[in-house]
């Protein structure tokens, strides 16, 4: 498996990591990913194949990804024929709540089993939540069976990155990684746009039913080509799961996301339910903290936190959360709304940044190498910073060209920010801590999505509330409230004057320029958590092979762990 190491970080009794070491360097068995596998003694002489595997981590991928936007465009299709419109945004929320409480489990379940069976049982799970889905009678059920899917898509996400940096030494890792960048943008594009196919010209349980015949194939491909070494998991004691920090995380991220997701829609803000929930995730949170301090197994341990490379670094990717939500949720109302483009332009300006992003994080490894992890991240979030910055300075109305120049730069310099952060930490840990730090981070990045969803939301609403109270008295009793509303009555301006007309896209003009301004905000949080990182992550024996070691003795973050001693503080 990628010229990875066995064991080797450094333990207490009963398999417990010492948090105040990093992973100590286990001499390398063998220099190639075959001969690990083979040196695993397996029945036959299987091996695991890295080309049919990275294909079926593609295709868990392109799953998990599809399945979070591509019922977009058919929700007037699924509301028509089950009802239930009051509560179809449960339709996204329960799916994302799912996946979201889910990887932290799920991470620290791979560590303890290994990788193929969380992998194996993720993808059944959500192969039969897709079926499931698909023979929906109302709406609650399909909620339900999107809340199952959720829980299979939780495994798919966290345990797919991790066999990536399994498979892949430190030096190749950032190829694999694009690839899985690449399916992940291509699919979220693309979802909504065969979301609205299948819907229209078929039937909206198609939507699910696509799943199966992927999933199968991916799960094939799992079993017939994916092989772990075993003595990777030899543990001289029983391994315990914490069910009881498992279901204090599952209450806690359910109450918080539930919280952040319905605040101010399905109920103001400062209402009773919030309330309740907010401080019922808050007692969970306490509860969490003091379950998982005695645990023996905890589902987050202390390490994760207590380790700057990866505390530091779960930080930095929150804030990349908040700040995304700019330009995936407000930039197609922007270009629809403010620049009149049509659904499928509006996503063409999105996505160029689909297609810088996985390029500039292709090529990051040649910036890592010579300036180091730290400078490199550092690097990408202050030009995007600045990219975010630039975006209120555009001229109203502009061209489409405008925003989606920006939108290309934004995803370079993301791409330049993310990936090098994520290795980073991969590298910096072992095999049997690397499924609970891929989490940690994969698992802070969803948060950071969800809380700033809610708080540009309500930045927007506000804005938006407070120029419609503004316009001229001859306008205001005709105007609508709430951006959604606006959005619908700009599709169809006809029935509005010109004067109202320019004065809602001004108005939606400035809500979105301020949402930028704090997606920037957002971006110099990233910034200042960078700068309390280590200036050299330092890098595990199991992330490197003798062409890392000889190649990157001379440069950056690769050589400081690659001439490290067997334990060396983070």
């Amino acid at each position: 498996m990628g010229g990875t190491g066995g064991g080797g970080t450094a333990s207490g009794a009963g398999g417990r990591t010492d948090p105040e070491r990093t992973a100590a360097a286990a001499p390398e068995t063998a220099g190639t990913a075959e001969a690990a596998t083979k040196a695993a003694g397996r029945p036959g002489g299987a091996t695991t194949r890295r080309g049919p595997v990275v294909a079926a981590l593609m295709l868990g991928m392109a799953l998990a990804a599809l399945d979070s936007t591509i019922i977009a465009t058919a929700v007037p299709q699924i509301v028509g024929d089950l009802g239930g419109f009051s509560v179809f945004s449960w339709l996204f929320s329960g799916y994302l709540l799912a996946v979201t409480v889910t990887l932290p489990v799920y991470g620290k379940l791979s560590d303890t089993f290994g990788r193929k069976p969380v992998l194996v049982t993720g993808i059944v799970i959500f192969l039969a939540g897709s079926l499931l889905c698909a023979g929906a009678w109302n709406m609650a059920s399909l909620i339900a069976f999107r809340v199952l899917q959720g829980l299979g898509g939780g495994a798919l996400q966290g345990t797919v990155q991790t066999i990536a940096a399994d498979l892949y030494p430190m030096k190749e890792r950032p190829r694999i990684q694009a690839k899985l960048s690449t399916v992940w943008a291509t699919s979220s594009v693309a979802g909504p746009a065969l979301g609205g196919l299948l819907a229209a010209y078929a039937d909206w349980r198609w939507i699910f039913l696509v799943n199966l015949p992927v999933g199968a194939v991916a799960l094939w491909l799992v079993l017939r080509h994916f092989f772990e070494d075993p003595a990777r998991r030899t543990r001289t004691t029983r391994p315990v799961i914490d069910w009881p920090g498992a279901l204090a995380i599952f209450a806690c991220g359910g109450l918080l996301l539930t919280a952040l997701v319905q605040g101010g829609v399905a109920w103001p803000w400062f209402s009773t339910p919030s309330l309740l929930l907010l401080g019922g995730s808050a007692l969970c949170a306490a509860a969490t903290v003091l379950i998982e301090r005695r645990a023996a197994e905890p589902i987050i341990p202390g390490w994760v936190w207590r380790r700057r490379t990866i505390s530091t670094v779960n930080l930095a990717l929150g804030a990349l959360g908040l700040l995304m939500v700019a330009p995936t949720v407000f930039l197609p109302t922007y270009a629809q709304a403010v620049l009149g483009l049509g659904p499928i332009a509006a996503g063409f300006v999105l996505s160029t940044m689909t297609m810088s992003w996985p390029i500039a994080a292709a090529l990051s490894s040649h910036v890592y190498n010579r300036l180091g992890i730290r400078t490199c991240a550092l690097i990408g979030m202050a030009a995007s910073t600045l990219v975010l910055l630039a975006f209120p300075q555009l001229p109203y109305p502009g061209a489409a060209w405008q925003p989606a120049l920006l939108s290309l730069a934004l995803g370079a310099t993301l791409g330049l920010f993310q990936l090098p952060l994520i290795i980073g930490v991969q590298s910096s840990v072992g095999y049997a801590e690397r499924g609970t730090a891929t989490a940690s981070i994969l698992f802070c990045r969803q948060v950071g999505q969800s809380v700033g969803a809610a708080l540009f939301g309500a930045v927007a609403n506000a804005t938006l509330a407070g120029r419609l109270a503004d316009a001229p008295a001859d306008l205001r009793a005709g105007l609508p409230d709430g951006l959604d509303a606006v959005s619908r009555a700009l599709e169809h301006a006809g029935a509005l004057t010109d004067r109202a007309a320019d004065y809602l896209r001004r108005a939606v003009d400035v809500t979105v320029e301020h949402v930028y301004y704090g997606a920037a905000v957002a971006g110099l949080l990233a910034l200042v958590a960078l700068l309390f990182a280590p200036r050299r992550f330092p890098v595990h024996a199991d992330a490197r092979d003798g062409d890392v070691r000889d190649t990157d003795a001379r440069d950056g973050d690769v050589r400081d762990g690659a001439e490290a001693a067997p334990a060396k503080k983070s």
